[in-house]
C-alpha cells in the first residue's frame, strides 16, 4: 500500500515531503518507538493519538485514521536507519526536535525506560540530527509533565 510512499522516502535524494507525508511518517515512527520494547498497548496508542491530534490539530476520528496508516506504514517501512535518514533529509529541525519530544514521551507512556527503548531513541535522536544534549531536554521537560 506505501511501496510508492517508502520509494520516495528513500532514495538519495528524497523531496521535501508534503505536509500529510510528514505527518504519517514522523506518526510511524512514534508508532516504531512504542513497538521497540515488544508491546504496543492501548496506553501507548492512546499517547500517540493525543499527540497527533494536538500537533496537527485532528479529530479524533482523524487522528485515529492516522494512527491506523502509520501502524501500517510501519509495518512496510525499512530499518530505523533508512526511515530515520530519509525523515531528516525532508522535514525542518524544529519538526525533528518536537519529534523526539513525542517519541518521549510515548516511551514513557507505560512509566518504565526500557533499554531498548532507550537505544532507539538515542539512535533515533542522532539519525534526526538532534543532539543527545537536546534529547535529554526533550526527556526532561516529558518527565516534568
Amino acid at each position: 500500500m506505501f511501496a510508492d510512499f517508502l520509494s520516495r522516502l528513500v532514495r538519495p535524494d528524497p523531496a521535501p515531503l508534503d505536509e500529510l507525508d510528514a505527518r504519517l511518517a514522523l506518526t510511524a515512527l512514534l508508532v516504531r518507538a512504542a513497538q521497540s520494547d515488544g508491546r504496543f498497548d492501548s496506553d501507548e496508542r492512546d499517547v500517540i493519538r493525543r499527540i497527533v491530534q494536538d500537533r496537527y490539530r485532528l479529530d479524533p476520528w482523524a487522528a485515529g485514521q492516522l494512527l491506523a496508516e502509520a501502524e501500517q506504514l510501519e509495518g512496510e517501512a525499512p530499518d530505523t536507519v533508512r526511515f530515520t535518514r530519509a525523515i531528516k533529509e525532508s522535514v525542518a529541525y524544529e519538526d525533528r526536535l518536537g519529534v523526539i519530544e513525542a517519541l518521549w514521551r510515548v516511551v514513557l507512556a507505560d512509566g518504565q525506560r526500557d533499554p531498548e527503548e532507550d537505544a532507539l531513541l538515542r539512535l533515533t535522536a542522532s539519525l534526526l540530527g538532534v543532539s543527545d544534549q537536546d534529547s535529554n531536554a526533550a526527556r526532561l521537560r516529558v518527565a516534568r509533565g
